[in-house]
């Protein structure tokens, strides 16, 4: 008999009411679900959940009975005519007196809270009800002073507020949504504008008019940031934008030029950047004296965040999507572009090529070079720092192969050897890794912020940036100098040269940036330069940029619960899960970290689908901030950091790494721990070698694995040599890492 009555209960199931469709997409994102986790619950596609939420399509068994059973559970949870507490009710904001009516496409904002947090905080995000009339609409006049949201529910303390500024009250950006018709703007700190603009070009008026969107500018002489909206799908469905680019379109990074949209803005008056309509879309109107009147769209569908990156934040809710790029952006700066982009980006926000005088006898101010930055005029390269391909190497033959006396060749480590017998006998394999390596090669550096200078025959000066032809193939590594005056014997089989990113001991004259050489002598060893191009203008020009980088990440580390100065072994335990603590907050912290490493690499920028030919300029080296020089300078700096430190820690401990890739270094060990090797006494590392820390510049724990994995995997794929530091974190490695 129950066998009848569970047939009766799913007939009756299958033929029940769903919620509707606006209603579905509000439980689930109160309960801070992503299309994608429905999906894979369902076991469905991303786009079938989206058409059950967009009303497009309804569901159909078996998936309809587990459908309406997750939406019968959120209902219980939360329900639509909850009632809010009086605490996070909007007050009506007190009327001011009329002014002159606004234009009808730019309507006054109007505010609202909305859901912020992680998904372990359900509590907040069930506060927003369904309906937009739940919540008390602000008395709005028609005056610019009735403008100001109503009220601003208490961020959570990982959460940044808005700017002090203002024009910028309602913080650096804000996620668009549709709900019932109706375009939300989801902003920094939990409130959430009614967006009364029906179209792009009235868009981008509503913004720069009304949201009060931007964020102040990072240094005296420059400029605050534009505004930034993010359009989910929904708001690109509004506005007449496609919800995906085609595969013509993805190829060309844009939409084509007759596109309705742009049509749009054009009829409007509004521009777009040389590179269009695409993922990161600037649109804006010629500058009238310092007034700015530009905004920039991010569009996540179009792969705007790089899940490398940003790993799944643009399948966030909006609320949630807009705590995490607004902590990223009052924290680092409001996004440009990828994250390579934004990291060159803020080199310039914080030093701006130009300033404006004293003013003259007529009282008016002119625009000057504003020292210590690089300028607003593009530099040449010396010929030696230019890659391949370079107009200055115009005159070469075609598939010449530089040598290492004709190319600047500074990169990051990729090195390893055999195991000893030796090490062969310890259980264990363990890694780790420099926390910010690439910032921590920036800080302090000096480097050229001018064109180079010629030399022949000069006298090398440490103190002086720029490139220098010097043989160093003399610097025996069996015999350094680790201190004043005090030399150490080391077994120069087992470490890596410095001079190379493969750790190959050089052969004869090579280029090297100023870093490189000022450790040869460091090591005690003499050197005569050949040839020279130095840059007698100089400065650390990235002083800034690494201070505004290193706070970012720790303040946001320290959010996971990672503080600095924390006991070695209170700092591993620490580092266990804390990505797990919350994960959007993980996620700035993935892209603060790419941001160093991608802005570092922007200095040197290739070609890229431009049609561009060898021979030929490319985008790129008209900017002032193409600089492969300075590029060369901090990677040359990161490396010789490793290579000091595994110089001390082999001259104390008699240990020596067995892989390196860029700023991961792996031992073997007797235990699976960095202590288990790292001599550390009574709390206090070794001084001039590893320790463990969150800051730049000290280590973390990468991974451990088996002594036996690391040779197994070596005999599988035939490569004695396989950089076993580039799998030590999780051990998977594929034919396609190794080339088969």
């Amino acid at each position: 008999m129950s066998e009848l009555f569970d047939a009766v209960d799913a007939l009756i199931a299958s033929r029940s009411p769903l919620p509707p469709p606006a209603e579905r997409k509000r439980l689930r994102q109160a309960h801070s679900l992503t299309l994608d986790e429905v999906a894979a619950a369902l076991q469905v596609r991303r786009a079938t959940v989206s058409g059950w939420e967009a009303g497009k399509t309804e569901p159909r068994p078996p998936e309809r009975d587990a459908y309406a059973r997750m939406l019968k559970q959120l209902a219980q949870l939360y329900p639509a005519n909850a009632a809010v507490p009086p605490e996070e009710t909007a007050v009506p904001a007190t009327p001011a007196v009329p002014a002159a009516p606004a234009p009808a496409a730019v309507e006054p904002a109007q505010a609202r809270t909305a859901p912020t947090g992680s998904a372990a905080e359900p509590a907040n995000t069930a506060l927003r009800p369904a309906a937009p009339a739940a919540v008390p609409r602000p008395v709005v006049a028609s005056g610019p002073a009735s403008r100001r949201p109503a009220a601003r529910k208490a961020a959570p303390s990982s959460a940044p507020a808005g700017g002090t500024d203002p024009r910028f009250e309602n913080g650096p950006l804000a996620v668009l949504d549709v709900e019932n018709g109706q375009v939300l703007a989801y902003c920094v700190g939990g409130l959430v504008l009614d967006v009364p603009a029906k179209s792009l070009p009235s868009l981008v008026g509503w913004t720069l008019k009304e949201a009060k969107l931007g964020q102040p500018k990072l240094s005296g002489p420059g400029k605050p940031a534009d505004p930034l909206l993010v359009l989910t799908e929904a708001a690109l469905e509004h506005y007449g934008l496609p919800v995906t680019l085609t595969q013509q379109e993805r190829l060309a990074g844009r939409l084509p030029e007759g596109h309705k949209v742009i049509k749009q803005l054009a009829r409007a008056d509004w521009r777009l950047t040389k590179r269009g309509f695409g993922p990161w879309a600037r649109i804006y109107r010629p500058a009238q004296g310092s007034e700015r009147s530009c905004v920039q769209l991010c569009i996540p569908s179009w792969n705007a965040l790089d899940t490398r990156h940003w790993a799944d934040a643009g399948q966030l809710p909006p609320a949630d999507l807009a705590r995490l790029l607004g902590m990223y952006a009052v924290r680092v700066m409001t996004p440009r572009g990828s994250t390579a982009v934004t990291g060159l980006e803020l080199m310039t926000a914080l030093h701006p090529p130009t300033r404006a005088t004293e003013p003259d006898a007529d009282g008016k101010r002119h625009s000057e070079h504003n020292p210590g930055s690089l300028g607003k005029d593009p530099v040449d390269c010396a010929p030696c720092e230019a890659p391949d391909g370079h107009p200055v190497l115009a005159d070469l033959p075609r598939f010449h192969q530089r040598t290492p006396a004709e190319v600047l060749m500074e990169e990051a480590y990729d090195w390893a050897r055999p195991l000893t017998d030796a090490e062969c006998l310890r259980p264990h394999l363990v890694g780790i890794d420099v926390n910010m390596a690439f910032a921590a090669g920036a800080n302090g550096l000096t480097v050229g912020l001018g064109a180079p200078t010629h030399l022949k025959n000069p006298v090398f000066d440490p103190k002086l940036p720029g490139s220098w032809l010097v043989d160093l193939s003399h610097v025996d590594l069996s015999r350094v100098k680790v201190a004043k005056d005090k030399w150490v014997d080391l077994d120069a089989g087992l470490l890596p040269s410095p001079f190379t990113p493969k750790g190959e001991r050089p052969e004869g004259p090579a280029w090297y940036a100023t870093p490189t050489v000022a450790y040869a002598v460091e090591l005690g060893y003499d050197v005569t330069p050949i040839e020279a191009y130095v840059r007698y203008d100089n400065g650390r020009y990235l002083d800034a940029w690494y201070n505004r980088l290193r706070d970012a990440y720790l303040a946001t580390m320290a959010d996971l619960g990672v503080h600095a100065d924390m006991p070695p072994e209170e700092f591993l335990k620490a580092m266990e899960g804390y990505r797990q603590r919350d994960p959007q907050l993980a996620i700035v912290v993935s892209a603060i970290k790419a941001t160093v490493k991608g802005g570092i690499g922007k200095l040197r920028e290739r070609p890229r689908g431009e049609g561009w030919k060898p021979g030929q300029p490319w985008r790129a080296l008209a900017r002032p901030t193409w600089r492969p020089d300075i590029r060369a300078a901090v990677i040359s700096r990161t490396r010789i950091n490793m290579h000091r430190k595994i110089v001390k820690h082999a001259a104390f401990t008699g240990q020596y790494p067995v892989a390196i890739l860029s700023d991961c270094a792996v031992y073997a060990s007797d235990g699976p721990s960095p202590l288990d090797f790292l001599p550390y006494r009574d709390g206090t590392p070794l001084p001039g070698g590893f320790k463990l820390g969150v800051n730049p510049g000290l280590v973390k724990h990468e991974g451990t694995q088996s002594v036996l994995w690391g040779e197994g995997i070596r005999e599988q794929f035939n490569a004695p040599e396989l950089n076993l530091a580039r799998y030590i974190k999780d051990g998977t490695v594929t034919d396609q890492d190794t080339g088969e």
